[in-house]
């Protein structure tokens, strides 16, 4: 596993921790529609949550959330659309980044709830 995947994975796992110490039911990690991944999928006060989780382990050119373009909004968009198809979901949705920067060993997480709706993405 390259650094870069493990790193990544790492990321995701600690968002996991963060999520649910944050009262998040984990619903799904690393759901795939065809090539489109969505990294978590989750639900807090009957709302469905997905989340993209973008790790860096510095943020001296960007921070991890400007990662989180214009096509990788519509692949996530996309991916949703399917899942919520799929399930039947009646619930609401939102889309959140968990923005994660390893600093010392030690992770800042930044949550950025609500971090683009569907039609402006």
């Amino acid at each position: 596993m390259t650094d870069k995947i493990a790193l990544g994975k790492a990321g995701e796992n600690e968002s996991i921790d963060y999520l649910i110490d944050k009262g998040y039911e984990i619903i799904e990690k690393n759901w795939n529609f065809g090539h489109k991944e969505i990294d978590i999928i989750g639900k807090k006060d009957n709302t469905i949550v997905f989340f993209e989780v973008k790790t860096r382990s510095t943020n001296v050119f960007h921070e991890p959330k400007e990662a989180v373009n214009y096509k990788k909004r519509q692949n996530l968009l996309f991916a949703a659309q399917a899942y919520i198809n799929r399930n039947a979901i009646k619930e609401d949705v939102r889309f959140d980044i968990i923005s994660i920067v390893r600093k010392n060993n030690k992770a800042i997480i930044e949550h950025i709830v609500n971090a683009f709706h569907p039609l402006t993405a």
